[in-house]
């Protein structure tokens, strides 16, 4: 069945926010995207009221429909979606993985390693988003599987847009993953797996709040103490 015109628009838009090409208080102008699309208004009103409900669209009082601005908090919210998501995922994978999927698995772990010695960044996360398609794509879910292929395009899109780094967990995610290895390759029970899985992706969490801390931390001393060489200036009575 050929999409309707409010799916075609939907589709459009959600692709551009993701991608970042639309990003945070960019203004959703709806007469300007009907002319561009060549359709009425109407699909696109209704293509980005479904946005709106995804929480990739808010409307400003007189500036219409934006863009969601950038908030750390959404980060977190989805980090902690795809952590549930992810750790169903891995448990229902585990009955279907092959030697070759857990070798694969021990490959992209490797390589992580790899990068993190030679100060890799990119290659780093680069291989371990390589290591968790692996388990996504054995999931046999595909309405999972689409879920999470949705949150973790939404997560890049935040991570361009809402802070500049994540921490970065380097040692402590590779040892994770060989803890993950080890419990699949001994079929552990389900539930043991999918625990080790969730509390995997919710650890960067708690690292990133400690991180948030540490920043609010540094701010609060910086204003509480004057610049080397600053003169203090006494508060007015």
């Amino acid at each position: 069945m050929a999409a309707t015109k409010q799916e075609q628009v939907y589709a459009l838009l959600r692709e551009r926010i993701l991608d970042g090409e639309y990003g945070p208080g960019y203004r959703l102008v709806i007469d300007r995207i009907a002319a561009a699309a060549g359709v009425s208004a109407l699909p696109v009103r209704e293509a980005v009221r479904r946005l709106e409900a995804e929480g990739l669209v808010v409307f400003r009082p007189n500036s219409g429909a934006q863009v969601s601005p950038a908030d750390p908090a959404l980060w977190e919210e989805t980090m902690t979606v795809l952590a549930v998501l992810e750790g169903y995922a891995t448990a229902a994978a585990a009955p279907a993985l092959a030697a070759g999927a857990l070798e694969a698995l021990g490959r992209e772990t490797d390589a992580m390693a790899a990068c993190l010695e030679s100060f890799d960044a990119l290659g780093f996360a680069d291989a371990n988003r390589r290591f968790h398609h692996v388990l996504h794509e054995a999931c046999g879910n595909a309405a999972l599987l689409d879920l999470l292929r949705s949150t973790e395009r939404r997560l890049d899109a935040l991570r361009r847009t809402v802070f500049t780094r994540i921490p970065y967990r380097g040692s402590d995610s590779i040892a994770e993953h060989r803890r993950l290895i080890a419990l699949l390759r001994a079929g552990a029970d389900a539930g043991e797996i999918e625990r080790a899985a969730r509390e995997h992706k919710l650890a960067t969490v708690a690292a990133f709040r400690a991180w948030q801390a540490a920043v609010r931390a540094h701010e609060a001393d910086a204003l509480r103490e004057p610049a080397a060489g600053a003169p203090v200036v006494p508060r007015s009575a």
